[in-house]
């Protein structure tokens, strides 16, 4: 049996890029410095870019951030993170965030279930 997560996040990734857009044209210099720390944050040193990018999952759903969570669900998804590696990620926020970080995992699979879905597609 399939279960369907996708939910609002499309929407939630719609108003997201729609966020970014409206700062990088009032501020473009903010903007590129902000997109830049990301960039050398993430980028493959002591850890690779997955790793980097689970750890960032799981401190998207403890924050409790759905924005966060659906760009870092993508980001592990293109890093070639697995279900499993995901699940874990997960379990690791619940322990240590508690409930309200429990909370979060469906717009993890929502996520999920939305960038598999897009996947799908363009195969």
């Amino acid at each position: 049996m399939s279960v369907h997560y996708e939910g609002d996040m499309p929407d939630t990734m719609e108003d997201l890029k729609h966020g970014i857009r409206r700062m990088r044209e009032a501020s473009p210099d903010t903007w590129r410095a902000w997109a830049n720390f990301v960039d050398a944050s993430l980028k493959p040193s002591a850890l690779d870019s997955k790793t980097k990018e689970l750890i960032a999952l799981g401190m998207s759903i403890t924050v409790q951030c759905k924005y966060c969570v659906g760009v870092h669900v993508q980001k592990c998804l293109d890093a070639g993170a697995t279900d499993a590696e995901i699940n874990d990620v997960c379990k690791v926020a619940m322990l240590m965030g508690g409930g309200p970080a429990m909370t979060y995992i469906s717009e993890v699979h929502k996520g999920v279930e939305l960038y598999r879905s897009k996947q799908n597609q363009i195969a």
